[in-house]
């Protein structure tokens, strides 16, 4: 049986895999801001009711498994997430403590999927993502 959430008026298991990128997919999130990240989507989402079941930091891409109380829209979830972060990022490494100009770091649109019954798969993948690409660039270099 699966492990379904409740409302007041509402029994619930809304799974979604997400991934959005930083602008032009520059290779940005390592080190410090790769562990800022982590830290910061785990407190956002807390905040808004949302648990990342999953979730991969790679150096240009974010991989992520929410589920989302069927309250929140997914697309407003993703830009809190983004936007908030942005915020944060741009306080604790670009020296700026304010934000009033627009602080750009995601690129503007992001994907995502219904997870559904497939949820193992999607988890196994964004687990695995980091060696898949890892793999994927060996055969590139093999040539």
């Amino acid at each position: 049986m699966r492990d379904y959430k409740s409302l007041p008026h509402t029994r619930w298991d809304c799974k979604y895999h997400i991934v959005f990128i930083p602008k032009k997919r520059q290779k940005l999130i390592y080190g410090a801001i790769r562990k800022h990240l982590g830290e910061t989507f785990h407190e956002l989402a807390k905040r808004k009711g949302v648990i990342i079941e999953e979730g991969h930091l790679m150096k240009d891409h974010v991989h992520m498994c929410l589920s989302i109380p069927p309250k929140f829209a997914v697309s407003n979830v993703v830009g809190y997430l983004k936007g908030k972060s942005a915020i944060s990022i741009a306080k604790n490494f670009r020296g700026r403590q304010r934000n009033f100009n627009g602080e750009n770091f995601w690129a503007r649109g992001y994907f995502v999927s219904t997870v559904g019954l497939d949820e193992n798969m999607v988890i196994d993948y964004i687990r695995n993502q980091e060696k898949d690409d890892e793999h994927r660039d060996q055969l590139k270099f093999q040539v």
